[in-house]
């Protein structure tokens, strides 16, 4: 293995280890020393690699975005060809979103709870993160309107980042729920029918 690839092996070990004991323990809660031994490694590899604590908290949240964008992703915007197809594809992301949180408690306090609560830059990121999911959503609800099935006068832009708030709001139910796949699947159904019930043509 070349030596960029064990270095960047390396770099995702660290950040894998720091994912888990941020999870546990909470951001301001964790130090250096909880992340090495969770690896078992001593401080120093660990500063070989990154800077400090805030330059793999960073690392941390970015991995659990891509993993949320990865699902966000997973659907062409393209895809419905009708009201009734777009409605089966929001229930399809929306159930996926849920199901991701469900199956990954950490994944779930990393995104909901600690990437707020480092400093002000990385919140300022997590809202340009949002936007940017924002603008994925309004292409699915673009594509409504120029196929005539989701109404000419939509709102396209506050109407995809509210589609988002109740489908993130959803996920957040179902993760502190003692019956995740229940609130998922009421919270899926209730958000699809709030939103064909809409902002259908």
């Amino acid at each position: 293995m070349a030596r960029e690839d064990l270095v960047e092996q390396r770099r995702r070990d660290i950040t894998l280890a720091a994912f888990k004991v941020f999870a546990q323990r909470g951001y301001h809660e964790t130090g250096i020393a909880d992340i090495a031994r969770e690896l078992g490694v001593g401080h120093g590899t660990f500063y070989r690699y990154f800077a400090n604590k805030r330059d793999i908290v960073a690392r941390v949240v970015d991995m659990a975005v891509e993993r949320i964008a990865e699902v966000v992703a997973s659907e062409s915007p393209e895809l419905a060809q009708t009201v009734e197809e777009y409605r089966a594809q929001v229930e399809r992301i929306g159930r996926a979103l849920f199901d991701l949180f469900i199956d990954d408690p950490q994944l779930a306090r990393i995104f909901f709870f600690e990437s707020a609560g480092v400093d002000r830059e990385l919140s300022e990121h997590m809202l340009e993160t949002n936007e940017v999911f924002g603008a994925v959503t309004e292409r699915y609800l673009e594509n409504g309107v120029s196929k005539g099935f989701l109404r000419a006068d939509l709102d396209i832009p506050v109407t995809a980042r509210a589609i988002n708030g109740m489908i993130f709001a959803g996920a957040l139910a179902a993760f502190r729920s003692g019956s995740p796949a229940s609130v998922r699947d009421r919270w899926s159904r209730a958000v699809a029918d709030l939103i064909i019930g809409g902002a259908r043509a």
